[in-house]
């Protein structure tokens, strides 16, 4: 059954076949993972996140209609999630369209990150306002479509499309801010995507 698609082992998931559900976890494990691990303060909250956001697709399967990919579905949970965790921990509302990662606390470590171009690009997409934060990830990462974000954020294509391009712009501005000697900057910015799917490789 490891070999079946999302939606039957999903299914199957559902009707209590725990190997299907390890497979469905094997399969978009990594993901999930590298979502919210460049959004979150420790290896613990990544973990406890990770499991929230398979076990709300178990208990709520109906939600999910076959429509687009099972692994944006599960993505789009994670951010609903992490909002939620931030509203909790803030006491307050969190706005996706000021607030950055940044902005609520200790981040996690670039640490993660092995190149200085990639150390930069992880600090610079953290300060970003959250709502473009995710989409240019999701399109770096994940090699969405503007149509296929548009589905995990529940938004249309052309807003994706005009936020797509914006958050490029802000990127660039905060990667400038952040200091980096010119040399490194030039690097950065003179091949961003590849940066951005190097770094991936090492959430």
């Amino acid at each position: 059954m490891s070999g079946g698609s999302d939606g039957e082992l999903l299914a199957a998931w559902q009707a209590g076949d725990r190997r299907a559900g390890a497979a469905l976890f094997d399969r978009h494990f990594r993901a999930v993972a590298r979502f919210v691990r460049a959004k979150l303060w420790s290896e613990d909250d990544v973990d406890d996140l990770v499991q929230s956001t398979f076990v709300a697709c178990l208990e709520a399967p109906a939600r999910f209609r076959g429509e687009g990919s099972l692994r944006g579905y599960l993505l789009g949970i994670a951010y609903h999630k992490l909002q939620k965790l931030y509203a909790e921990r803030a006491r307050r509302p969190i706005d996706v369209e000021e607030v950055s990662v940044h902005d609520l606390g200790p981040g996690p470590s670039t640490a993660l990150a092995r190149r200085a171009e990639q150390r930069l690009l992880l600090a610079g997409l953290r300060r970003l306002p959250l709502q473009f934060q995710v989409v240019l990830e999701l399109s770096f990462w994940e090699d969405m479509t503007a149509g296929a974000i548009g589905a995990v954020l529940g938004e249309p294509e052309g807003t994706v499309r005009t936020r797509l391009r914006r958050a490029k712009e802000l990127l660039a501005v905060q990667l400038r801010r952040l200091g980096a000697a010119p040399a490194l900057l030039d690097s950065t910015l003179g091949d961003l995507a590849r940066w951005a799917r190097s770094l991936r490789a090492e959430l």
